[in-house]
């Protein structure tokens, strides 16, 4: 049976077209809306499962207004635009539609647009619920199993991690008389790794007397009801919330989501859970919350009854994870990137990895590979970008003999050296616009046809990708398959470039040394102060990849067994006045350097009166979508 739709479209002849496309199609239809409060009236009475939303609609709300409702209430959503510009793709990808549609288009292209969406809604509904089951599971297993107190909430820690990430979650047990008392807090230091941190402790980390902190306490709202903050909402809370904003300080918090817990008459537990990101929580984040309520409550209660007070003296014991071996660093960038691996691997849903060069998306490959159920066969790789044109259909569907001239044999692809295991296709954003309808058809069918064949083989293999480029300009320059890329969207992976792991590099210098020693036979121990200090300073454009070159060439180089000097490219350091002559800035470039200077002068403040999306005279939503694209952090102090 097919899922009704809802169309919101405010042009009559369009609006009609599409209902004549999708009534010959089967598919039953809701009330045309024209605006976007007569589309929230016909969603709250009839419940579509998909809207095919118009960006563009008369009256004061927009598509992308609506949309941020459609995805709070977790209902698929495609965008119709007659504009495909990089700036339109960029704020309409931060709503995460499940496809866009540019107009005019086909009727071919709106059915395979609606199975792409329907497809994307249903893995991701699913992988959610799994995920939901999984830390239900595990509540329910604690405490049965964990007889240890101390083990049983860090028991709770890693469950709610899986369910809402966090940097930093901290517990306080209330009284609806009076203040809040801190009890601890758990901050993430690696991948299933947690510092508890008490009183005491948090005193030492920040230099606070412990009955400054008391009055901080006293001086604290209690938080009694839930709710998430993020960026802008987050800061607004520190003057009635001191206690949340000296937290946040000490640790570099910019998102927060709240769940009071009752636990005795009069007497409540609070978790905060806190991120180092301003957009770390959502309405479907605090509902996943409630929806575990039952068994986190029964937990809660148990472990408080019993006096529970876990030690705070030591990290909580490392849980290795075998696949996350190969990738080294803590900082909240790369834990956050572990955490989504760690979500989807088990699946069968389709991955998009994106980052620059370097970055390590190949190895994320293999993780992902290792931690699914086909990690007992292959995972095979092909780099589209090192492949010839012409030999990139044979590659990857095979050939038969005699298919062209040289074929004189049959020759197996790629996908079918990869059914029933895995297959990579990195730099797919260098995929000749012909093949992408092939790979378009392999995604959706599940078969491949040999070249010069007249059969099609049905395959079962996982579908892995990669690219350093942004496909968002791809698709608006028409380089790109729009179908395509929702098609590969399902579940994207964002590594973040090293220079915004700075945090990283000391771990990432002693894995090389070790690993050029033993390639080597030399006994390199370290690196000076001052080449760490160039390594943070640079800007490292060919990321973990570039300081693994410098390393190893620095190993042979050494003269002692300290590291004591090396050759950075000079043009590329932060403060190399003298390229200001020589080296003319991007757009991109021009454009970051005029939104940092605007958010410094509004003390790092986004939305609202005097902020930067006002000065720039563009939507927060804009703003924020450059941000995140040009790779700005706001860490400003408000």
């Amino acid at each position: 049976m097919k899922k009704k739709i809802l169309i919101v479209e405010d042009q009559f002849v369009e609006a009609d077209y599409l209902r004549m496309m999708l009534t010959r199609a089967g598919y039953p239809l809701c009330e045309i809306a024209r605006s976007v409060p007569e589309a929230q009236a016909i969603i709250q009475i009839e419940k579509p499962a998909l809207v095919l939303l118009d960006i563009f609609l008369k009256g004061k709300l927009t598509g992308i207004d609506l949309a941020k409702q459609l995805k709070e209430e977790a209902i698929a959503f495609i965008y119709l635009s007659a504009n495909s510009n990089e700036e339109i793709l960029t704020a309409a990808k931060a709503t995460e539609p499940y496809g866009f549609l540019v107009k005019p288009f086909r009727e071919k292209d709106l059915m395979i647009a609606l199975e792409i969406a329907f497809y994307r809604h249903e893995q991701s509904s699913e992988a959610a619920w799994r995920i939901e089951m999984n830390v239900q599971k595990a509540l329910n297993n604690i405490m049965v199993t964990e007889t240890s107190r101390t083990k049983k909430w860090l028991a709770i820690v890693r469950a709610l991690q899986q369910l809402i990430p966090f940097d930093g979650l901290a517990v306080s047990l209330n009284s609806t008389e009076h203040s809040q008392s801190l009890q601890w807090l758990f901050q993430r230091i690696g991948f299933n790794e947690y510092q508890t941190i008490g009183i005491d402790e948090l005193s030492t980390i920040s230099g606070i007397k412990i009955h400054e902190m008391d009055l901080l306490m006293k001086n604290t709202r209690i938080d009694q009801t839930a709710g998430f903050y993020n960026g802008d909402e987050f800061t607004a809370l520190f003057p009635i919330n001191p206690l949340k904003a000296f937290i946040a300080r000490t640790f570099g918090f910019f998102s927060n989501i709240v769940f009071p817990i009752l636990y005795q008459e009069h007497h409540f537990v609070t978790l905060n859970l806190f991120r180092k990101t301003p957009d770390g929580y959502s309405t479907e984040k605090l509902n996943s919350l409630f929806r575990i309520q039952q068994p986190l409550s029964k937990l809660i209660n148990e472990s408080f009854a019993k006096g529970f007070s876990p030690s705070q003296t030591a990290p909580v014991p490392k849980r290795t994870i075998p696949h996350f071996r190969d990738i080294i660093g803590n900082s909240s960038s790369i834990l956050n990137v572990l955490d989504l691996v760690f979500q989807v691997a088990p699946s069968e849903t389709s991955v998009l990895i994106l980052g620059e060069s370097g970055t390590g998306k190949e190895k994320i490959a293999d993780c992902i590979h290792a931690g699914s159920g086909r990690r007992d066969q292959s995972i095979i790789k092909v780099n589209c970008a090192a492949l010839p044109a012409s030999l990139i259909e044979s590659e990857l569907f095979g050939h038969e003999k005699g298919a062209f001239t040289g074929a004189t044999e049959r020759r197996i692809g790629k996908f079918e050296q990869a059914d029933r295991g895995t297959i990579f296709l990195d730099e797919i954003g260098e995929l000749p616009l012909e093949l992408q309808v092939k790979l378009l058809r392999v995604l959706q069918e599940k078969e491949v046809e040999r070249v010069g064949s007249r059969y099609v083989l049905k395959i079962n293999t996982r579908i892995i990708a990669a690219t350093n480029r942004n496909l968002e300009r791809e698709v608006a320059e028409g380089r790109f398959r729009l179908d395509l890329y929702y098609r590969l969207n399902v579940f994207p992976i964002s590594l973040p470039p090293l220079r915004e792991r700075i945090e990283d590099i000391p771990q990432l210098v002693s894995h090389f040394i070790r690993y050029f020693n033993l390639k080597t036979g030399k006994k390199i121990t370290g690196i000076s102060g001052m080449v760490e200090k160039k390594f943070r300073e640079y800007q490292w454009p060919g990321n973990i990849r570039e300081l693994e070159h410098i390393i190893e060439r620095s190993v042979l180089l050494a003269k002692t067994s300290v590291i004591e000097d090396v050759q950075l490219p000079q043009f590329l350091k932060k403060e190399d006045h003298t390229t200001e002559e020589t080296y003319t800035k991007t757009m991109e470039e021009n454009e970051r350097d005029h939104i940092l200077r605007v958010l410094k002068k509004c003390h790092g403040k986004i939305w609202g009166t005097g902020g930067a999306a006002e000065v720039l005279n563009i939507p927060p939503s804009t703003l924020k979508s450059k941000m995140n694209k040009l790779g700005i952090k706001k860490a400003f102090s408000e």
